[in-house]
């Protein structure tokens, strides 16, 4: 009999939540207009199109004014660093950003290198935290932007934000942060994290592929990376979709109304289940305190990850390395942790959602327990498996 099919990887994407299609339905027939028309059709596009625009906001504490609707948490974070760093003009052309971005951050800081910008990619120790004094010696009078992510998608740490932006404030240097993993999990309210500019997905918590949001606080300037017809206050030209909007709009106050408590219980029990079942051949990555309460990387020494995954018939989660031509290449991130080879090659990201239960939680631990027997030494590369995203 096939194996129940059991989702934990949540970190990557997320269903859509029935309350989100709910809200979204009624414009999949009407509500077709352009929201930027003032007739009969036009007007309740806009009208759902500035309620969802107040959700996003109420989720982050900001007003709505200050949030942009994009296509997703890459184009959130393009926007928010390219158009940092042309808005500068000549006032500035240095980033400082860490080793363990998303590569929605990572790239376009590359990009802006070829372009005449000074990127400085700051260390992470052991679980994955950046030191704020390093944010601060890395500051030079030609800083315009710094872009720590809140939370890591990999292992999910949770970085020291509101320290980092004090020292922004004082050196006034724009802070950007990508909360693509956070937001929904964990609280995003701007003013306390202390931000200039956020970064969310929609598909990340329950809303559809193709939306996403940037908060822009009032008074930041942005060159747009889309010209056009000044939608969006003039920062990202385009006509809105109102059916997406709505749709992130009702994922932004489901999570506004979540409790992580429940989700973070069933992750600590995966991880006292997995260290009474291996012992110390289990490994936890990331931080054991500051880390998202959905989230847990662990590494099975001396065994690769790929072929965990490929024994757990019907479980989905994410690897921490990758194979190509039979050898094993550690993730970016875990690199960056200075994670051990042999540990590193063994790791997976089990990330948790709102409809995960201690059953299949522990139906995980019982799958785990038969796929590696104790005698298991080293194992082959298995093909085609990604990493975490």
């Amino acid at each position: 009999m096939k194996a129940k099919q059991i989702y934990l990887d949540h970190n990557a994407s997320t269903p859509i939540a029935p309350e989100v299609a709910a809200a979204m339905a009624p414009l999949l027939g009407a509500g077709y207009g352009n929201p930027s028309s003032p007739h009969w059709a036009g007007l309740p596009a806009r009208t759902a199109l500035e309620a969802a625009r107040r959700q996003v906001a109420a989720l982050l504490g900001c007003e709505a004014d200050e949030i942009v609707f994009t296509s997703g948490g890459s184009e959130a974070n393009n926007l928010a660093i390219k158009g940092a760093f042309f808005a500068a003009g000549n006032r500035g052309d240095h980033i400082i950003t860490t080793a363990i971005e998303h590569p929605a951050t990572l790239e376009p800081c590359r990009f802006l290198t070829r372009l005449g910008a000074s990127v400085s990619y700051l260390p992470v120790d052991r679980a994955g935290m950046v030191d704020p004094e390093q944010v601060r010696r890395a500051i030079t009078s030609r800083t315009v932007l710094i872009s720590v992510m809140h939370a890591n998608n990999e292992v999910g740490s949770i970085q020291p934000i509101e320290d980092i932006s004090v020292i922004a404030r004082e050196r006034g240097v724009l802070l950007h942060t990508d909360a693509a993993q956070s937001a929904g999990k964990i609280p995003t309210k701007v003013d306390a994290l202390g931000v200039d500019l956020l970064s969310i997905a929609g598909h990340k918590l329950y809303a559809p592929k193709g939306v996403g949001a940037l908060f822009v606080r009032r008074g930041v300037d942005l060159e747009p990376l889309i010209h056009g017809a000044g939608h969006e206050g003039g920062r990202r030209a385009g006509t809105e979709s109102a059916l997406l909007a709505v749709g992130l709009g009702a994922a932004c106050a489901l999570a506004a109304a979540a409790d992580s408590r429940p989700i973070a219980s069933l992750r600590d029990r995966l991880w006292h289940g997995l260290r009474k079942a291996f012992g110390e051949r289990v490994v936890l990555n990331g931080h054991p305190e500051r880390r998202l309460p959905n989230t847990l990387n662990v590494s099975f020494v001396g065994i690769i990850g790929a072929d965990i995954l490929a024994r757990l018939d019907g479980v989905a989660a994410s690897t921490g390395s990758a194979c190509h031509a039979g050898r094993v290449e550690l993730s970016p991130v875990l690199a960056a942790m200075g994670v051990p080879e042999v540990v590193g090659m063994g790791a997976i990201r089990f990330s948790l959602g709102r409809t995960t239960t201690a059953a299949e939680i522990d139906q995980v631990i019982a799958r785990l327990m038969r796929a590696l027997h104790p005698r298991d030494a080293l194992l082959g590369c298995a093909e085609g498996q990604a990493r975490p995203a």
